[in-house]
């Protein structure tokens, strides 16, 4: 995988590497020839001077001379000038140096046009002019130590050969060059890649304890896998502990649903057994008994149903609108009805009589009934357990108890499903799902639910509802 990374890499180099060059020299050969031309176009280059000056030579009555404007354009041009016949004979010089010759040979006229003249300390140009049928040539030397002159004699068809047999070396060397670069660069850009690779490889392997250390220009990569790292390890140990707490309540409702399931098929035998002369009295009593456990059996599977339901979001609310005041009572009386118990202390405190909200009147009664005996299972038999109604911003149903309270470690456990506190008292056979039911539909109504508690003082629920 490494290799493969930095293959690609140092492929992507060297292409980049060769297109750059090929841009380099397509700019280099443009702006030459842009130079070139741009300095055949300017009147002020040595060559197109000289060229030029032709038209400041003139006839006079002593001879070939140049006027007045020519011998002000060679004072601004810091140059001199020197006129030669036809047999190379001086006939005019001005501002000449000294060390100048009188007389030239042909050979002698060709190589001062063609090279620098050391001992005149001048670069020479020459230009020509025909007066009455006789030609003249002229050197203009420029007093220019910048300036220099050289003449390039070349074969058209070797040039090419070697420029062509020059580009390729020179594209092999940037090749190379290109090569080692992108091998050394790739190496360190590929190796914290190959980190990553392997570490996303262990989380989908299930082994969430990479710790990679977040620095260098994938520091931000680095980061967000050690993130992902430990969110998928959180998830893991949420998911491990809602299967230890399944596989508990699994124990617990098959152990809760067979003693009652033993008890319908006891008393069940003994009512169908000829062997046994029972009274009325009695078959009632057992039948009642029957009855009591098989709507315990009911009422657990349908929490199981329920919860569910909820957890899918598989419940449609059915809301319409309602007294909130006059639903707590209801639910409140219809418990202290049940015989169950008629004897507990429960109260509703409001300041209201009618507070109108969009509810589903079952959801809401079932929420508030799971959350009341949720106080009562827990508590002891005297507990007082006080139904308190708000209108703030938001309604608040507050539901208080003065019982033995809630450890802060298993607080933050109640609303979770299957779970069942530590203070249940041990007559108690439920399916542990109250609480997490009652929380799921407070939530579904767009609502809020908080729990307060502290050990041997109570504990305070709080249900706000828009």
């Amino acid at each position: 995988m490494n290799w493969r990374l930095t293959g690609r890499y140092m492929v992507s180099v060297i292409i980049v590497t060769i297109i750059t060059v090929f841009i380099n020299l397509f700019i280099f050969m443009f702006w030459l020839v842009f130079q070139a031309n741009s300095q055949h176009d300017e009147e002020s280059t040595p060559e197109t001077f000289t060229r030029s000056f032709r038209q400041y030579v003139t006839l006079s009555d002593n001879g070939i001379t140049v006027n007045k404007e020519g011998q002000k354009a060679l004072k601004e041009q810091n140059a001199w000038i020197q006129i030669l016949d036809e047999n190379g004979q001086d006939v005019y010089h001005d501002r000449e140096p000294k060390g100048l010759k009188k007389k030239y040979t042909p050979i002698e006229i060709i190589n001062l046009h063609k090279y620098k003249d050391e001992q005149l300390l001048s670069t020479i140009y020459a230009g020509g002019k025909k007066v009455n049928g006789k030609e003249y040539s002229y050197f203009i030397g420029f007093k220019n130590p910048s300036l220099g002159k050289y003449v390039l004699s070349y074969d058209t068809k070797e040039f090419v050969t070697k420029f062509n047999a020059g580009t390729i070396i020179l594209l092999s060397i940037d090749a190379l060059i290109a090569l080692l670069i992108g091998y050394l660069f790739s190496r360190q850009l590929t190796k914290p890649l190959g980190r990553v690779i392997q570490g996303i490889q262990r989380l989908a392997n299930g082994d969430y304890t990479i710790k990679m250390k977040s620095k260098g220009i994938y520091k931000d990569v680095f980061y967000n896998v050690n993130h992902l790292s430990k969110q998928l390890s959180s998830s893991k140990k949420e998911k491990d502990k809602l299967e230890q707490m399944r596989e508990e309540w699994i124990s617990h409702i098959s152990h809760d649903i067979k003693t009652p399931l033993a008890s319908i098929q006891g008393y069940a035998e003994i009512i169908q057994d000829p062997n046994y002369h029972l009274t009325v009295e009695q078959i009632r009593e057992y039948a009642q008994i029957i009855e009591s456990k098989s709507l315990y059996m009911k009422d657990v599977m349908e929490d199981l149903n329920l919860t569910t339901r909820l957890k899918n979001n598989d419940v449609m609310l059915h809301t319409e609108r309602v007294n909130l005041v006059s639903l707590l009572r209801e639910t409140l009386i219809d418990m202290l009805n049940d015989s169950r118990y008629a004897d507990k202390s429960i109260e509703l405190q409001t300041n209201v009589e009618k507070l109108m909200l969009n509810l589903d009147a079952i959801l809401i009664r079932r929420a508030v009934t799971n959350l009341i005996l949720n106080a009562l299972v827990h508590n002891d038999a005297d507990v007082k357990i006080v139904v308190q109604l708000e209108q703030k911003e938001r309604t608040h149903v507050t539901i208080k108890d003065n019982g033995k309270g809630i450890e802060e470690e298993e607080l933050e456990k109640v609303f979770d499903r299957y779970y069942r506190g530590t203070n249940t008292g041990t007559t108690h056979a439920g399916s542990g799902l109250g609480m997490a039911i009652a929380k799921d539909i407070i939530q579904k109504h767009g609502g809020d639910i908080t729990i307060q508690s502290t050990a041997g003082e109570g504990t305070t629920i709080d249900i706000q509802l828009s």
